[in-house]
């Protein structure tokens, strides 16, 4: 297994998110959007480090007991290195503090690695 470090995700770290973002998705979010998910008191979000590089971010939503995952993503010369599933646990161990109950995410249909993933995760199609 490689050696990876899952923190928060800090502004400073939000020019590489974006570039990430930019790799990632054929509508990125802007830098106003990751830096919301960074200081939002109803956001978490966090960063898998791998070699002093920002490999892959994630972050959720909460209100009361839900949750919504709302952004994966890994850069592709790190992907395949266990980053997305580091993500997804770190996320729910913060939203198991904040006592949330459910957890909600969207996919793509086409994303097959994604939704292999998220199965995985014990998460299921509603």
């Amino acid at each position: 297994m490689n050696d990876l470090e899952v923190r928060e995700l800090s502004p400073e770290m939000l020019p590489e998110a974006a570039e990430i973002e930019k790799l990632c998705f054929s509508e990125p979010w802007s830098p106003e959007a990751l830096l919301y998910m960074c200081k939002s008191p109803n956001t978490h979000a966090v960063a898998v480090i791998i070699d002093g590089r920002l490999a892959a971010y994630g972050g959720c939503e909460f209100v009361l007991d839900e949750a919504s995952i709302v952004n994966i993503a890994t850069h592709p010369d790190f992907r395949r290195r266990g980053c997305a599933s580091a993500i997804i646990d770190a996320l729910e161990e913060f939203l198991s503090s904040k006592s949330v109950q459910n957890i909600f995410l969207e996919v793509r249909v086409s994303n097959m690695p994604a939704r292999t993933l998220y199965e995985g995760k014990g998460f299921r199609t509603v």
